[in-house]
């Protein structure tokens, strides 16, 4: 991928001009984008693997318990059978002797019977929760080794946008302007309440480095910064940043106060409203924490976390 970037974007002769910083910039922030969905991918799939092997564990455990119901209410009614076969006549006869009246023995009779059919009914309830389950649990099997598979698939991606990067930063440092450093952005606003305290977080986070797939302490993807964030203020996001969109209640630009998150790139970024018509996010590789404008690029959408 970025092989073919240099191919492009390097002289083809001596003679020939070289890229302009703009034209750089421009070039890396299109393959950056490319990186930050697979990121965003990388995380989204890891949620929902864990999510499956949760729901698999417990369809598990469900099952050890239904197959023990089965094996109860089988063993009952084999008894029950087996004492129908083996002292059935002889059980009459000395009930009926017993008793004396055919109106008692009619009763434990039919008591013995209505047992019986209760034991049948279980066994059968049983047999069927155990089929329902079975079919359950394949279901969960095919979903988990479905979401192993990009796993790994997004893991072996993983290694080779880790060289890309590797590419990427040589390619900005040779031609291109390195990030702008983090300036003073002054004290955090006076926010009360719990988006006090997420604005409060993201400004202690400025200047740390941006890292795919990370929530701190030490450095942040973009939808790691939101979520760590949020966290502070009890609210639990998803790692993923269109995850996020789908847990937030979507609110008009009219209505964005501090601390209300902004989606961008088709839900691919997110970043941290702090007022004044500024977020805080976490870009790119070769990145840090920064202040930038809500407007850095088109927004998506605007949320805040209930």
């Amino acid at each position: 991928m970025v092989a073919a970037l240099v191919a492009i974007l390097a002289p083809a002769t001596a003679a020939a001009a070289a890229p302009t910083p703009e034209e750089i910039d421009k070039q890396i922030a299109a393959q950056e984008d490319k990186l930050e969905q697979v990121v965003e991918a990388y995380n989204k799939v890891n949620i929902e693997l864990a999510g499956a092997q949760v729901q698999a564990q417990q369809a598990n455990d469900e099952m050890t318990v239904l197959v023990g119901r089965l094996a109860d209410a089988q063993t009952q009614t084999d008894e029950i059978a087996v004492m129908a076969y083996e002292g059935g006549p002889l059980v009459e006869t000395t009930a009926l002797i017993s008793s004396g009246d055919p109106q008692i023995l009619l009763g434990r009779l039919t008591s013995v019977a209505q047992i019986s059919a209760a034991q049948q009914d279980q066994l059968t309830s049983a047999a069927r929760s155990k089929a329902d389950h079975d079919t359950q649990i394949a279901k969960i099997k095919t979903l988990v080794a479905d979401q192993t598979g990009k796993q790994q698939a997004l893991a072996d991606q993983k290694k080779q946008i880790t060289a890309d990067i590797a590419q990427l930063n040589a390619l900005r440092a040779k031609y291109a302007r390195a990030p702008a450093a983090v300036t003073a952005a002054g004290p955090p606003p006076q926010v009360s309440g719990r988006a006090g305290s997420v604005v409060n977080y993201a400004y202690a986070q400025l200047g740390k480095p941006y890292a795919w797939a990370a929530a701190g302490p030490n450095s942040f993807d973009c939808s790691g910064l939101t979520m760590a964030a949020w966290s502070t203020a009890g609210v639990s996001l998803p790692h993923n940043a269109e995850m996020q969109w789908n847990a937030v209640a979507h609110i008009s630009r009219s209505s964005l106060a501090p601390g209300d998150l902004v989606f961008y790139r088709s839900l691919n970024h997110v970043a941290i409203y702090v007022g004044n018509g500024q977020v805080i996010h976490a870009p790119s590789t070769g990145d840090h924490v920064r202040v930038a404008s809500v407007d850095m690029m088109p927004p998506y959408g605007y949320g805040r976390p209930r």
